[in-house]
């Protein structure tokens, strides 16, 4: 789908269960790299608050009815689906403007994204409907009034807005934790690029993988769509700050306080350490990772370096390197093997950079590139939104205003030096708020001075040096696992952050009550809910295991010899367990103790059933604390309890964790801790009866 398109393609957005074209023709998007009508684009006359009320009778309740396992196998299966049709978004991507190379993060980064999420959730998130987060709280003295926090999912439709930069990855990297969370999804991708995210929601929903109601898209404008949110409803937006504080200061969401994170315009500084200078790694790593970042998707990025600090000794240095890389980069038609920076996204967004880089002069003077013109390999200036890359300097930049607050969205940064480490972080925090900030330094303690002291302003800081120099992601790559957002001029949200970014699309509740009605809520058993034991827990399969099944052990003494005999057979032969008088002086024992791991070691003895059963593995434990000493002729007894069961979606068996409480014969708490098993779902298994 590239230039050889006969006619341009009427897009359609899909809502209330269809895809339907807005009336009339549409308005025109070109292809950015030729100046040719690519697509045509309209909404005129869809039904914005039918589409949501859609999504929250029909996607809402279905996604909710799934576990969050059984919802990240299904984004995995759709991650996968969407990875065999890469070839054919990478066609299409070409008419953004972007390279092959260019697209890599935003189609194949995008899906990636999605699959990470996938697999953290079953990972990390146990296979419920309802989560718990943090500890049970004891509220009354006799433990019969309790606490937990638990979160839902919101019953609304999570609206996604996103930027032309990254119409792929922008749209999978917030729809992903969305649909985790159970929450359904309406994309509003924008409109220059809106025709790759079109074609990713066509395939996605032709996979037949998702639920009626998960996912709709809006192509075009979004006309009267956030007049009809809810308090249920969450809004998500990536675009310019004057945007995003007009919609968030739309009276439907002020009145229903809805949830809207913004993430908008970041002056992104890296910093060159005064270590690094000529001749080191981190100045080689330094030049390479600004010129990439200026010239990746035509410096169209929301993590592009905007400004470069350098110690003003290696000022020159500095400026002659990257004027030297910048001057190699062949620009041209993204089609074009040659090429290495295609087009900017449009011919209104070059004139927009342009008149950019006019009022940062104010400030700076050019010392590469020329705005109005560059030389090309392939294609044409006048049709296409091809750009040169623009590298300023700015002599005084703790004076100046404009380097730290405007922001050309394109191939252009700004060079400035500083005097000391204190004045580049001076000079980073004028930014205001950004993305990401880098520092290139192989000095620890510059690293962590600058590290303390920008992280108030930014939401990622990466250190860049020799030692990660192949394994680094670079500046300007967001990842799954870590936090995507920034403070003040940022817009002062948050995404991704591995699973604490599902939890943006839940509702955190205290629920308060006895022990046994919190279980009942959470699905995990506590100290006071009921217990009851018939046969040994550990031969119930899943199939007949339940929450509370428990089992108090017999008592066993903890003998001197016993001591003496784990601590050659080990070779933990620490003081006070040896040595009396040591002990004694110890303030926290009163003569020679026995060792912890002896005591989780005999209590594993007292509650193990030792036959084959549908207990399979052990692998682990969590959360193990010694309440107190245990001393020679004490007898310790156990109490197990099941916990929690887990069963696993794509496996016969689950993972189940234990209550372990282990007692002296004064029935104190001496140990306690969660054992974590691998259990059968059915005993004897399939393949041993066979």
């Amino acid at each position: 789908m590239t230039d050889e398109i006969l006619s341009p393609r009427r897009l359609e957005s899909y809502i209330v269960g269809a895809w339907r074209a807005g009336e009339g023709e549409g308005e025109p998007v070109a292809n950015a790299a030729t100046g040719k009508l690519h697509a045509l684009i309209g909404t005129e006359g869809l039904d914005f608050r039918a589409a949501l009320e859609w999504g929250r009778a029909v996607g809402g309740p279905a996604l909710r009815a799934m576990t969050i396992h059984q919802r990240a196998l299904m984004l995995k299966a759709l991650g996968l689906k969407l990875m065999e049709l890469k070839e054919e978004f990478y066609q299409e991507s070409f008419a953004t403007g972007a390279t092959r190379a260019d697209s890599w993060p935003d189609i194949e980064g995008g899906i990636g994204t999605m699959l990470a999420f996938a697999s953290k959730a079953r990972r990390e998130f146990p296979n419920a409907r309802v989560l718990t987060e943090g500890p049970v709280e004891v509220l009354s003295r006799d433990a019969t009034f309790m606490g937990q926090h638990i979160l839902t999912p919101m019953e609304g439709v999570a609206i996604h807005i996103n930027a032309y930069n990254f119409p792929v990855w922008g749209m999978l990297e917030k729809i992903a934790p969305s649909l985790i969370a159970g929450m359904p999804c309406l994309v509003k991708p924008a409109t220059q690029t809106a025709y790759l995210t079109e074609l990713v929601v066509r395939r996605m929903l032709e996979s037949g993988l998702l639920p009626d109601g998960a996912l709709q898209i809006v192509t075009g404008n979004p006309g009267d769509l956030l007049d009809h949110v809810t308090e249920q409803d969450v809004v998500t937006f990536t675009g310019s700050a004057t945007t995003g504080r007009m919609l968030r200061s739309k009276s439907s969401i002020v009145a229903n306080a809805v949830r809207f994170t913004m993430e908008a315009d970041s002056l992104n500084a890296s910093i060159l350490g005064a270590d690094a200078g000529p001749g080191t790694p981190e100045f080689d790593l330094f030049v390479r990772e600004v010129s990439r970042e200026m010239t990746a998707k035509a410096g169209q990025k929301c993590t592009a370096i905007r400004r470069i600090m350098v110690p003003r000794d290696c000022e020159g240095a500095v400026i002659d390197a990257l004027k030297a890389r910048l001057g190699q980069i062949p620009i041209g038609l993204p089609t074009d093997p040659s090429v290495r920076m295609g087009a900017l996204v449009s011919l209104r967004d070059r004139e927009t950079v342009r008149n950019r880089v006019r009022a940062l002069m104010g400030e700076a003077e050019i010392l590469a590139g020329d705005p109005d013109g560059c030389a090309l390999v392939s294609g044409d200036t006048e049709t296409g939104a091809f750009m040169a890359p623009i590298l300023l300097h700015c002599a005084n930049p703790m004076e100046a205003e404009a380097v730290h607050a405007i922001e050309a969205f394109g191939p252009v940064a700004t060079l400035m030096p500083y005097d000391d480490a204190s004045e580049a972080i001076v000079l980073a925090r004028k930014g205001r708020g950004s993305l990401v900030s880098s520092v290139f330094t192989n000095n620890a303690g510059l690293a962590a001075k600058f590290a303390s002291e920008l992280a108030p302003f930014h939401g990622r800081v990466l250190i860049g040096n020799r030692a990660s120099a192949k394994s680094s992601t670079g500046h300007g790559s967001p990842l799954a696992p870590l936090v995507h957002g920034g403070p003040g001029r940022a817009g002062g949200g948050e995404e991704m952050g591995g699973m604490r970014g599902v939890k943006h699309f839940m509702q955190r509740s205290a629920i308060q009550g006895p022990p046994a009605m919190l279980s009942a809520v959470t699905g995990q058993w506590m100290e006071g809910a009921p217990a009851h034991s018939d046969i040994h827990p550990f031969r119930k399969s899943l199939a007949d295991l339940q929450i509370g099944d428990q089992i108090v052990t017999d008592a066993r003494p903890v003998t001197q010899a016993d001591v003496e005999h784990f601590a050659e057979f080990t070779g933990d032969r620490f003081y006070a367990h040896m040595d009396r008088e040591a002990a004694k002086a110890n303030p926290f024992f009163e003569d020679r103790v026995a060792h912890g791991y002896l005591i989780a070691s005999f209590a594993a003895g007292l509650f193990v059933d030792p036959e084959p059963g549908p207990v399979l593995a052990n692998y682990g434990v969590d959360n193990l604390r010694f309440m107190m000493p245990v001393y020679f002729g004490d007898s310790l007894h156990v109490r197990l309890t099941c916990k929690e069961i887990n069963p696993r979606e794509n496996a016969e068996h689950g993972e189940v964790r234990w209550d372990c409480q282990v007692t002296n014969q004064r029935n104190q708490i001496v140990a306690q801790y969660d054992v974590l098993t691998m259990v059968a779902k059915s005993w004897p298994l399939l393949e041993a009866a066979e």
